[in-house]
């Protein structure tokens, strides 16, 4: 298996509407923080996830967090 990719030392903050969404656990996708495909052959998998209403979010960008796919602060860790 891959290692995944760092994006960012910081979370992504995006407002989102209802609806089901996959977050790019690899790294690789050209459409972060969400899922394009590009991680076929690495052996990382995309976390699916679901809102039921408009919410901010702040996903991971550093891929370490430990509640995927949304920021802990691991990425201030060292």
């Amino acid at each position: 298996m891959s290692e995944a990719k760092v994006v960012d030392t910081k979370p992504v903050v995006l407002e989102l509407e209802p609806g089901n969404y996959h977050w790019c656990a690899c790294g690789r996708s050209a459409k972060l923080p969400f899922c394009d495909g590009s991680h076929k052959g690495t052996g990382i998998v995309p976390v699916a996830f679901e809102l039921t209403e408009p919410k901010t979010v702040a996903l991971c960008a550093c891929k370490r967090t430990g509640n995927p796919p949304f920021c802990d602060g691991s990425h201030a860790k060292p």
